[in-house]
């Protein structure tokens, strides 16, 4: 297998973006054209992961259901 024939994914498991083939296995997330770009978009969902945590608190546990 060429480099030709990998693509950069983010593997959710090991926290970490790798090239690997073109077809994505369970727990990876891409693929993208570079490795900082794998990585910032994991960046993302960790922010976004965290700010819905963060609602869910606020609904549930500050009075929010009406």
């Amino acid at each position: 297998m060429t480099d030709n024939d990998k693509q950069w994914y983010f593997n959710t498991v090991k926290g970490k973006a790798e090239l690997g083939p073109i077809s994505p296995i369970e727990q990876r997330m891409g693929p993208y054209k570079t490795k900082e770009d794998a990585e910032h978009a994991w960046d993302i969902v960790v922010d976004r992961n965290a700010k819905w945590e963060e609602q869910d608190r606020q609904w549930n546990g500050d009075g929010y259901h009406r």
